[in-house]
């Protein structure tokens, strides 16, 4: 599995699918499995995720990038 970050360019609340623009300028799509895998409720356009990607490229997992303090 690969993990990469981007911000979200599209969601459909209906659907559950949407895309990543990821920081390299590729847009990459994300189903309903994917953000379920997540927990997720709901995302919207310009929010920072995480995707991680399974061996054959496609998107299994989308998470909300958070940040820790650091002591």
């Amino acid at each position: 599995m690969t993990s990469v970050q981007g911000t979200v360019r599209l969601f459909a609340p209906e659907t559950h699918e949407g895309s990543v623009l990821l920081d390299d300028g590729s847009d990459v799509p994300f189903d309903a499995a994917a953000f379920a895998a997540g927990g997720l409720r709901l995302l919207r356009p310009g929010q920072r995720v995480r995707l991680e990607r399974d061996a054959s490229g496609a998107v299994s997992l989308v998470t909300i990038v958070t940040f820790t303090s650091l002591g």
